[in-house]
């Protein structure tokens, strides 16, 4: 015996129309700021954030493909672009001879450095500029219970920046 889908409402389906839009066109903005002012795209700045915040500017590569929510074999392409870029290097890990460390060089925390006012701007014109601080609260409030519920519990679970 199959149920029937529990379809959207009117009013949910504006709103998942409204967020999909919304987060498309936020991503594309953010893209083409990164692509104007530091030739890179927004995943690429976030990996450069990731690793200026932890020990050493250094994380494992499978750990920095899971706190970026994306596949190893994406990363691996995007530190080899930063690599290229002598923005990011690549070590062995000393604890584990199969593991490599990607390490973020004193250029590329140069550029981060150079890049996050603008982008911090760009932020800030296109999200929080439009919004009261009450709807700022609501709206972490709301992607802080959405990312609660879509964090697997599972740690075998088959997500992309596990593979």
């Amino acid at each position: 015996m199959t149920t029937a889908p529990r379809w959207l409402s009117e009013q949910e389906q504006r709103t998942w129309r409204a967020y999909l839009q919304a987060t498309t066109l936020l991503e594309d903005h953010l893209d083409r700021q990164l692509q104007r002012d530091a030739g890179m795209p927004h995943v690429y700045y976030g990996l450069l954030v990731q690793l200026s915040q932890a020990p050493q500017r250094r994380l494992r590569m499978t750990e920095l493909a899971r706190v970026a929510k994306i596949t190893r074999s994406r990363l691996s392409h995007a530190v080899a672009r930063l690599e290229r870029n002598g923005w990011v290097r690549r070590e062995d890990c000393p604890s584990d001879r199969r593991g490599q460390n990607a390490v973020l060089t004193d250029e590329g925390y140069a550029v981060l450095k150079q890049t996050a006012p603008g982008h911090v701007a760009t932020v800030r014109q296109a999200m929080f500029d439009r919004l009261t601080p009450e709807q700022v609260g609501q709206l972490g409030e709301i992607m802080r219970v959405m990312a609660e519920g879509l964090q697997p519990q599972d740690t075998d679970a088959d997500l992309p920046w596990l593979r």
